[in-house]
């Protein structure tokens, strides 16, 4: 029997069948001893359940029935798990390799740590690199303030989790950070500056086709925090920092979905409520003033073109100066 900690992953999945074989592979091509991996299928009628049943004898269980979304799905996987650290990775997804043996050395490295997080990797459709979303050494007050942690790149010990509970099925864009905001009560969060998962981006994903929705959810959480034991003080004493930390949040998603003009409501909300939380995204705020007189979808293509390839750049750079180590 393996002597390292048991590590259950969850892939919640419906109608992904264009990205989920990759996701699967993601998990089942970890170099980890003792992994626990489910795949909670939510009735997709587009071929899934013929790829989940292609890998069905290197999956401890999976199932597809109709649910209530993606929060059931994932509580699904939780109420069977029996890993000390649990983490889900969503079928449009996937882990880098090395990903799960490196989440657990820092759990281990870090007892009183409740969850630990990496940078994650923004792809497009195709795969392709075009962002790289970093972190830091957050706070329980840095999630309050609504710093968002990339999901994909987070694992948490199980024991914490049982205390924070299951994930809230009222929420549907927000339902991981209202976790963290839960579990982290329960001990300190660690970053780890590396890149353990890829998150794709793509035209049906939530933050794309359903951006209005983030901003509402964030409006949500700055008022369910004051009702919170473990959150009231810290609410107290940063509440306009929470709140124009919610309007942030409204703003960026917004601008992603296109609607500009709300987006730049949400930012000036932001920039009343504490200035230096709204001024954080200042080119975005400029971008989204401009846009309303004059059509920036060249400009944008092209700051975006720009980045991938200072990305792609950056990498290579990086990959030649490990191989030199190596070597």
């Amino acid at each position: 029997m393996s002597s390292d900690p048991r590590v259950t992953i969850i892939t919640p999945s419906y109608n992904q069948a264009a990205f989920l074989e990759q996701t699967i592979c993601s998990v089942l091509e970890q170099d980890y001893p003792n992994l626990e991996y489910f795949v909670v299928d939510g009735g997709s009628t587009d071929g899934s359940q013929e790829i989940i049943k292609k890998y069905a004898g290197r999956i401890d269980w999976w199932v597809s029935e109709i649910d209530m979304g993606q929060a059931e799905a994932i509580n699904k996987g939780l109420t069977r798990s029996t890993g000390d650290i649990v983490a889900w990775i969503n079928s449009d997804d996937v882990y880098q390799p090395g990903a799960i043996k490196s989440a657990v050395k820092a759990l281990l490295e870090n007892p009183d740590a409740c969850m630990v997080f990496s940078n994650v990797m923004s792809i497009d459709a195709d795969g392709e690199p075009f962002n790289l979303m970093t972190y830091g050494d957050w706070t329980l007050r840095d999630l309050m303030t609504f710093k968002i942690i990339g999901q994909s790149g987070v694992f948490m010990r199980r024991a914490d989790l049982v205390k924070a509970g299951p994930l809230d099925l009222s929420y549907r864009f927000l339902l991981d950070h209202h976790l963290w905001l839960r579990i982290a009560q329960y001990g300190k969060m660690v970053y780890v500056p590396e890149i353990w998962a890829s998150a794709r981006v793509h035209a049906n994903a939530k933050n794309v086709a359903l951006a209005r929705g983030f901003g509402q959810e964030a409006y949500q959480l700055a008022a369910w925090m004051p009702y919170q034991p473990g959150l009231r003080d810290l609410y107290k004493k940063n509440r306009r920092r929470i709140w124009a930390g919610a309007n942030r949040i409204a703003g960026r998603y917004l601008l992603d979905g296109g609607e500009n003009w709300r987006a730049l409501r949400a930012y000036f909300r932001s920039l009343m409520q504490f200035p230096p939380t709204a001024m954080a995204e200042w080119r975005r705020i400029g971008f989204a003033f401009i846009s309303l007189f004059l059509n920036m979808d060249k400009y944008k293509k092209n700051f975006l073109d720009r980045r991938r390839t200072d990305l792609l750049q950056n990498m290579a750079s990086d990959s030649s100066i490990q191989e030199d180590k190596n070597g």
